[in-house]
């Protein structure tokens, strides 16, 4: 899968608050320092791939472009350090290049619905003391949450296309790498969405509590 730059960009095996200050740390930095470390990691990629035979798709930028566009997008992060976009990512294999590009993308959704998944938990278990929300319904929302990736994958609606490189492979079929891109507010409201429709619950009292901790 395509080279992250830094493990701050998804929540990973360390405490939310060490990854919100790493996060805190990135969005302090200037564009133009953001702008350099971006392009650097991107030209290192871009060389790799091209070498294992990956081309960019007919009318997408060339294969650095994508890349560069990739990561500085995954160093944008809202007030609460969330994610502005969760990306997503994911290959296929086929005879027919659409065929391939179409299964690449279900399984790039899939890859945004297990991130939301990590994230929303992740927020919601952090921001909801602070919201003086009770424990067990906090317990109930992140148990919802890990539990519901195909309602959360259902409801994402619509993707940025990110990257879309492709390669011939033996037997002359078409491998086809994508990522794509899911605005965060759209990504709290399907996870807000997902939590109520398997709670089967829409007393003020579970609306007001996912109002404070994911928006309206």
């Amino acid at each position: 899968m395509f080279a992250a730059i830094m493990c701050g960009m998804t929540v990973c095996a360390q405490s939310y608050e060490d990854i919100r200050q790493e996060r805190e740390i990135i969005r302090k930095m200037s564009k133009s320092e953001l702008n350099e470390k971006a392009s650097k990691s991107a030209k290192k990629e871009a060389k790799k791939l091209v070498k294992e035979g990956w081309l960019a798709a007919p009318g997408a930028l060339p294969i650095e472009k994508q890349l560069d566009r990739s990561y500085m997008m995954q160093m944008e992060y809202d007030e609460d350090m969330f994610p502005k976009y969760i990306m997503g990512e994911a290959m296929s294999v086929s005879n027919n290049y659409d065929a391939a590009k179409i299964q690449a993308t279900t399984l790039a959704k899939q890859n945004i619905a297990e991130k939301i998944q990590s994230e929303v938990a992740a927020l919601i278990t952090s921001e909801g003391a602070n919201e003086q929300i009770s424990e067990d319904e906090i317990n109930s929302f992140v148990k919802t949450v890990y539990a519901s990736k195909q309602l959360i994958s259902q409801n994402i609606g619509r993707v940025i296309d990110v990257i879309e490189i492709y390669r011939i492979v033996p037997g002359k079929k078409k491998e086809v790498r994508i990522m794509i891109a899911y605005n965060s507010d759209m990504a709290k409201r399907a996870a807000k969405k997902t939590i109520i429709e398997n709670l089967k619950d829409e007393s003020a009292t579970l609306k007001d509590s996912l109002d404070k901790l994911l928006g309206k």
